[in-house]
């Protein structure tokens, strides 16, 4: 990995030290998930779009160009580093990269035709966060939750083969990142429902992702286990491991995921 000198941050947060990992490794959204959601919403270049968890700006950027402004907010500085980075390269240029938590709204942020919430939900306290939005949605505005299943979810052979390479290299209580806060027993679905955004609309999305060794490699770097600083001086070993155990399956190392993406529109009745 072309990342030695992308130390981890001594920062606590949830995911200090992966930014650089996450900018690079972390696959983006589908074309036809975006489109429908154009569409659907009718976002026409007007309105303001906010992004809460925005990571590097995998969902904000390509967001951007069809709302008139984007506040893309996250808890991790270096997220933001990153994602402001990928903006100038995609001169996108009417975002306001904002540091801070979910727990912090609403904040000043003003109100919004749209919030999205992509790979982030599960991380915050649902019915705070989606108390604190009805203060700020416009009243026929959305909010949109996408998930989709990950790497780190093994469900084919080569998954399968790096989850127990990892298991080797790290000790039983570090296997798993973080807990997240949502409760596991109550769905995206049925806190919405509880909620002022109780009109729920529900779609999956099913479609291969393509993966490069060197891809699988960077978005395990890339997540809320610290792999990276619990690996230490194993990380070479820990990389080359996980390559010759992918060659053996497939020697071209090229590996197909299947995902099925959760995107959950809801709405004020």
């Amino acid at each position: 990995m072309n990342s030695t000198d992308q130390l981890d941050s001594s920062d606590d947060g949830l995911f200090a030290g992966t930014a650089w990992h996450y900018a690079r490794y972390r696959p983006g959204y589908p074309q036809e998930f975006l489109d429908d959601m154009i569409e659907r919403l009718d976002l026409d270049g007007t309105g303001r779009l906010l992004e809460l968890g925005c990571g590097t700006g995998q969902l904000t950027l390509p967001l951007a160009a069809h709302v008139a402004e984007a506040v893309g907010m996250d808890p991790e500085p270096d997220m933001l580093s990153e994602a402001s980075r990928l903006a100038r390269e995609q001169s996108v240029t009417n975002v306001i990269w904002t540091q801070g938590a979910s727990a912090d709204l609403p904040g000043n942020l003003g109100s919004f035709t749209l919030v999205t919430m992509g790979r982030s939900f599960h991380w915050m306290d649902r019915e705070q966060v989606l108390t604190a939005l009805d203060d700020m949605v416009n009243d026929d505005g959305s909010l949109v939750i996408a998930n989709d299943s990950c790497l780190i979810r093994p469900t084919t052979t080569w998954q399968q083969a790096i989850e127990e390479v990892q298991r080797t290299f790290l000790p039983p209580q570090h296997q798993h990142g973080p807990t997240p806060a949502a409760d596991p027993r109550q769905t995206h679905e049925q806190v919405l429902a509880n909620s002022p955004f109780r009109q729920v609309n529900r779609q999956v999305y099913e479609f291969l992702r393509p993966w490069t060794i060197e891809q699988a490699i960077g978005y395990l770097y890339s997540t809320s286990l610290p792999l990276r600083r619990l690996l230490g001086d194993q990380q070479t070993a820990f990389e080359d491991a996980v390559t010759n155990t992918l060659l053996a399956i497939d020697p071209a190392g090229h590996f197909t995921e299947p995902v099925a993406m959760e995107v959950l529109t809801a709405r004020r009745n």
